[in-house]
């Protein structure tokens, strides 16, 4: 399943946010279409956004816009995700921008597939994974990290079930990973984002793995609710781990030092359609969540299993 595509010059993206009642797909004809694309999470998940935002560039070039200006542009349209700034300062050193997007394409096609090569070495016969938001084909061009390390682990032949939160305030656990696991038949349940501690604290868990946003010194980045994730794991013995790949590491920056981003309240106040408090109401929505270094086992790369920074 491939979430973008280069077709006939123009880039193709699954709208995300249709699943998982509509598999349906749009168009990008110029680079201002990624930027809207990526700000409404049309496309979503670090290594997806950074694919797509090459592809902008391919197509402000196509455009006849100077390149340094529609990096400006892109690189604002989401400020958390690293893989958006690596592959947008990349474009911008080649002397071809199509080729370097396609080159990234491919790569990140394989990096999957080693990520869940080395990650499906963690996963015993039997066990039990949460996974938090979505981290699979759908954040990716294909396969997926987190969901990557799921899927190559079942591939061989281990029995295994997987776990999904909902992931609110968007749902792309209950929405994205859900619909995904279904699709592979890999054996899936939904919890409530609330219930993560409690089924630790049962021993109904046996790891835990998740993507990132960004990994840095002190940390790593991901959906917000992962931190709680972590706390629980830890508190309750579970091993905690990262699938990323080496495009999400950010080495000379601290972690703390990382812009969060603040989402629509809206996003919060609503349910689908449906208001879920008071009109007015106030709302605090950062995207995503510091996890310190700390409460995680191991970082899962395309190169093998590190520990964190």
């Amino acid at each position: 399943m491939k979430t973008l595509e280069w077709e006939n010059n123009k880039l193709k993206l699954i709208d995300q946010t249709k699943l998982p009642d509509e598999l349906t797909y749009v168009y990008c004809n110029t680079y201002q279409d990624v930027i809207q694309a990526i700000k409404n999470m049309t496309v979503r998940g670090a290594p997806a956004i950074g694919v797509a935002a090459a592809f902008g560039m391919v197509l402000a070039d196509k455009e006849g816009v100077d390149l340094e200006i529609a990096a400006k542009e892109i690189k604002a349209s989401r400020p958390t995700a690293i893989n958006l700034f690596w592959a947008v300062n990349r474009v911008l050193k080649s002397d071809n921008p199509l080729t370097e997007a396609i080159q990234m394409y491919n790569e990140d096609i394989e990096t999957n597939l080693n990520i869940g090569k080395y990650g499906s070495e963690i996963i015993d016969d039997g066990d039990t994974i949460l996974t938090h938001c979505n981290a699979g084909a759908l954040a990716c061009v294909d396969y997926g990290t987190a969901l990557g390390v799921i899927r190559s682990a079942h591939n061989q032949g281990k029995k295994i079930d997987v776990i999904c939160d909902e992931t609110r305030p968007r749902g792309q656990g209950a929405r994205l990973s859900v619909w995904e696991m279904q699709e592979e038949n890999i054996p899936v349940k939904l919890i409530p984002d609330v219930a993560s501690g409690y089924l630790m604290s049962q021993k109904m868990i046996d790891k835990v793995v998740i993507g990132a946003d960004r990994i840095a010194n002190g940390g790593v980045i991901n959906k917000i609710g992962s931190l709680m994730v972590a706390l629980a794991a830890k508190r309750f013995n579970v091993p905690f781990y990262v699938a990323a790949p080496l495009s999400t590491f950010d080495k000379e920056a601290n972690i703390f030092d990382t812009t969060i981003e603040e989402r629509d309240g809206d996003e919060v106040r609503y349910y689908g359609k449906c208001r879920i408090c008071p009109k007015g109401t106030e709302v605090i929505n950062p995207a995503f969540d510091i996890i310190p270094s700390d409460l995680i086992t191991g970082i899962i790369t395309e190169e093998g299993i590190i520990k964190p920074l």
